[in-house]
């Protein structure tokens, strides 16, 4: 199944409220006959937007290719959740891979938030974004393990980070299913779609060459590579893989290891004054459930809720139905609240929930995986994929250097196995494991 056009309208973005309420740049052409560049970036979200501008910025000649158009993908249809350090926390790192290895990786956790910012303000990119992540758990426990984990940051990474009692988290967030957690200020949140047509704006004004609705179809590899579309082709001394969960079977040591799943978002009608009832401070959320909730407020006062859980690679008929369903257990007060727009999309995960940044061929890189904490590392995995093109590649080893493991059977068995794993980890949820 070819996810680029699985679930989509071609050359469309999804009807969604970040594509209602974002102005995108006029498109750009499509790429027709043969050009040669010093690279070539394969997908037009956070990763290959922020590779191709970093390599523009160093003086490279870049051609960025697109199969649908710029942000059309994960990157502008997330929640927007700007996180902390890794997907895993750094207490299982420190396990997995050393202490020393793990604070690097907490140095470019932090590098990327930082480098989000940076952007943000250097490009002038209208993107809403606001400071504060609270993560809320259902039980005393889950509030305890919150609190343990912030008092091994404040101890180890001189990371400090508010606790908040069940009183304390009610305040925060008014829902009756929440015990307590903790609240997180250097993180923060934004409109991912502004932000992508940001960082693609920047790109053109730097010089590299944007093509949409250029699918590519094969790589063929050598010194240089050549990239082929339906009617065009790129030869290039390097090549970049950046399409993260719509990367397809453009590579096999990729598909190996990185697997693709759809999630969903709904943004209700516009709640005023009421919106004190979701939220008392213009943070987001992030629940403690393996098939995690997540929200927050958009700035005209809408709930933006992420959600629900399918078994299979085509959206549902009914997505607002689907996200409704874990939204009311959260705020049952919201039962009958309209739902404007509804949303799926594709990200992509790694069997440990790391990015999986690799050099697939030797002047071929590759980064995807990032297991839904991609608004900051996708942008900072861009930043050192051009890095390492440069002959800088500190940043990019540490980050190759994550074990990793193939999903069982490769990229054959992944679907199956996602129907089972995703079924396993919904009814733990379900129970309270």
């Amino acid at each position: 199944m070819n996810l680029l056009h699985s679930n989509d309208r071609p050359g469309q973005y999804p009807p969604s409220w970040y594509a209602a309420t974002a102005t995108p740049p006029d498109p750009f052409p499509p790429l027709k006959g043969e050009t040669r560049a010093d690279v070539c970036v394969i997908g037009a979200g956070f990763t290959g937007l922020s590779a191709a501008l970093h390599l523009a910025q160093k003086g490279l000649d870049v051609v960025l290719l697109e199969a649908q158009r710029v942000g059309f993908g994960a990157s502008g249809r997330n929640g927007g959740q700007l996180g902390t350090g890794q997907r895993q926390d750094q207490i299982a790192l420190e396990k997995m891979v050393g202490k020393d290895h793990a604070r690097r990786l907490w140095d470019l956790g932090q590098d990327s938030k930082a480098l989000v910012k940076s952007l943000v303000a250097e490009h002038g990119i209208d993107c809403h974004l606001k400071p504060g992540i609270a993560h809320l758990g259902f039980s005393k426990s889950e509030m305890d393990e919150e609190h343990r984990y912030a008092d091994h940051l404040a101890k180890h990474y001189d990371y400090e980070i508010e606790t908040l009692d069940r009183d304390a988290g009610h305040a925060l967030c008014p829902s009756p299913a929440y015990h307590g957690g903790t609240l997180d200020m250097d993180a923060g949140h934004l409109h991912p779609l502004a932000y992508a047509f940001g960082l693609a704006t920047a790109c053109a004004a730097a010089g590299v060459r944007i093509f949409e609705r250029a699918e590519v179809h094969h790589i063929a590899e050598g010194r240089p590579a050549t990239v082929k579309t339906d009617a065009g082709r790129v030869t290039a001394d390097h090549v970049i893989l950046a399409g993260n969960g719509y990367l397809g079977g453009l590579n096999r040591k990729v598909a190996a290891r990185v697997m693709p799943i759809n999630n969903f978002v709904a943004a209700t009608a516009p709640l005023g004054e009421d919106a004190a009832k979701v939220l008392t401070r213009d943070v987001a959320v992030a629940d403690t459930k393996f098939v995690v909730n997540y929200f927050r407020l958009s700035h005209d006062t809408r709930l933006l809720f992420g959600g629900g859980e399918t078994y299979g690679y085509r959206f549902p008929a009914d997505i607002a139905a689907l996200v409704r369903k874990p939204m009311v257990k959260i705020f049952p007060h919201l039962a009958d609240i309209p739902i404007d727009y509804a949303w799926g999309g594709t990200l992509a995960i790694t069997m440990k929930r790391l990015p999986y940044l690799a050099r697939v061929a030797p002047n071929i890189l590759s980064a995807s995986g990032y297991s839904g904490h991609g608004v900051g590392m996708a942008t900072l995995s861009g930043k050192l994929l051009a890095e390492a093109v440069a002959g800088e590649a500190a940043g990019f080893e540490t980050m190759a250097k994550i074990p990793t493991t193939p999903f069982p059977g490769g990229a054959a068995f992944r679907s199956p196995l996602l129907v089972l794993a995703m079924s396993w980890y919904a009814m733990r949820d379900r129970l309270g494991v």
